[in-house]
């Protein structure tokens, strides 16, 4: 009853209040900070002061996607539900550029300020959103710090791209292109994507025969979940098993999935196979 109660309330509420253009610094830092996309989970558990972040989204807690996992399970997790969020009292809500359109208009409806930052594709784009959530979050100098930190540590794991050629291949044949982070951390790590020769900027399926063709030399694919599917089983077949070789393919991590500076981990991983 209380949820159908606080819904009337929140529809009520949204046709009378301004929608909120949130996406600009406070001149008072927020004291209520929620969170309901992994990526900003990260960034705001990097720099949020203490108490000052109330919530983060349930995947924060999840092994599989966040490598803050640990951290993740010492902050009250909410589903990115507009009742649930509102019923915290944020006065700040980040969120990605894709979070669901309906509850970020429902809440910025009701007057709460809502800051939506974009994926990253590059890592020239990590420093950009510390400084942004820094900004966001009045923790200016912690972010300018973590920055420093990030940039140094990336000059000196990059290498020149003359290394071997490389491919992603996941399960369904799901491939990375070169407009993407991924791309962006193996050019760095000093690794050819044989994206750039197939002509692929998207992501999308790659047929396991085209994966044959272009002979990669080093494969990074994904560790299966518990159980079985019929798209990880693409991943067994015999031909891919010839492509991989006796190297074995290069197994991903959960560092790859934000721009944050953990994605520094994955680029010393790659570094470190490269050698």
């Amino acid at each position: 009853m209380v949820v159908f109660a606080v819904a009337g309330l929140l529809l009520a509420a949204a046709t009378g209040l301004a929608s909120a253009q949130a996406d600009e610094p406070a001149a008072v830092p927020p004291q209520r900070v929620v969170s309901m996309n992994l990526c900003t989970d990260q960034l705001a558990m990097m720099l949020a002061a203490r108490g000052q972040l109330i919530s983060v989204s349930d995947l924060a807690a999840d092994p599989d996607t966040s490598p803050m996992h640990e951290q993740g399970r010492n902050y009250p997790a909410n589903h990115g539900g507009a009742e649930e969020i509102y019923l915290l009292r944020p006065d700040l809500v980040v969120a990605g550029t894709y979070s669901d359109p309906t509850v970020v208009a429902m809440l910025r409806r009701l007057g709460i300020r809502v800051a939506q930052l974009d994926i990253v594709r590059t890592l020239d784009e990590v420093p950009e959103r510390l400084a942004t959530m820094g900004a966001l979050l009045g923790r200016q100098d912690a972010a300018a710090a973590q920055i420093a930190d990030f940039d140094a540590a990336l000059a000196a794991l990059s290498a020149p791209p003359d290394g071997p050629r490389a491919a992603f291949y996941f399960p369904n044949g799901y491939t990375l292109g070169t407009g993407t982070l991924s791309h962006d951390i193996l050019t760095t790590a000093g690794y050819r994507h044989i994206a750039d020769e197939l002509g692929r900027s998207a992501s999308g399926r790659l047929a396991l025969e085209l994966l044959i063709i272009a002979d990669p030399e080093f494969v990074i694919t994904s560790s299966p979940y518990p159980g079985a599917s019929r798209s990880e089983a693409l991943l067994e077949h015999p031909a891919f098993a010839a492509v991989v070789g006796a190297r074995g393919a290069f197994i991903s991590s959960n560092d790859w999935i934000c721009g944050t500076p953990l994605v520094l981990n994955a680029l010393r991983d790659l570094v470190e196979a490269r050698e």
